[in-house]
């Protein structure tokens, strides 16, 4: 069976920081692009950072650029989301997902880890 498990969130002050992890089981993404994603509570899921197969390119929302750094460790089949200068409005579910033709596939959507940004 194949999963995404994202571990690594928690509560952190405004200005703090955080790792979140992205662990694949049940096959490999070593090929694949990666995303992660963030839903706050009244909002849609939505992409906020990306990376190649090879880590070699990045892309970010406007929303988190030059605060969030995405990376890969594709022989530990990892995906990791470093939170920097965090703000109260980046609470949310962070999630992250294989990315097909720029899009998630819906089977692997995991239960996702919880980041509060206390003010």
């Amino acid at each position: 069976q194949v999963q995404l498990v994202e571990f690594g969130g928690g509560l952190v002050q405004a200005g703090g920081s955080l790792r979140l992890s992205c662990e694949a089981s049940g096959r490999t993404f070593s090929s694949d692009a990666m995303g992660w994603f963030r839903q706050a509570p009244g909002n849609e899921r939505g992409l906020i950072a990306r990376i190649d197969w090879s880590g070699g390119y990045t892309d970010y929302a406007a929303s988190v650029k030059g605060r969030f750094t995405i990376s890969r460790d594709n022989a530990k089949n990892l995906v990791y989301l470093q939170l920097n200068s965090l703000k109260p409005e980046d609470t949310a579910v962070y999630y992250c997902n294989v990315l097909v033709d720029g899009k998630p596939l819906d089977k692997y959507w995991g239960q996702g880890t919880q980041v509060t940004v206390s003010s």
